[in-house]
């Protein structure tokens, strides 16, 4: 399962629509960014994704990896 995998992998885009999916979202033609954020919304977490400004508490959160790359 996708809960399993360490903080420091980044989950590719299949993945990533594999578990949106599973919630029971259609990523459809969403970017990478909007499906990450649908997601978080879906399991009651705040869209923060690329929004941490290099500085995340949530040691343990699956896109950890690729939020502190991004910058939105």
């Amino acid at each position: 399962m996708l809960e399993t995998r360490t903080a420091e992998k980044s989950l590719t885009m299949t993945e990533i629509r594999i578990k949106a999916k599973g919630l029971g979202l259609n990523p459809g033609k969403m970017n990478k960014t909007e499906i990450i954020h649908t997601i978080q919304a879906a399991e009651g977490y705040s869209p923060c994704y690329g929004r941490s400004n290099g500085q995340c508490p949530q040691t343990n959160c699956c896109w950890r990896a690729d939020c502190l790359k991004v910058r939105l």
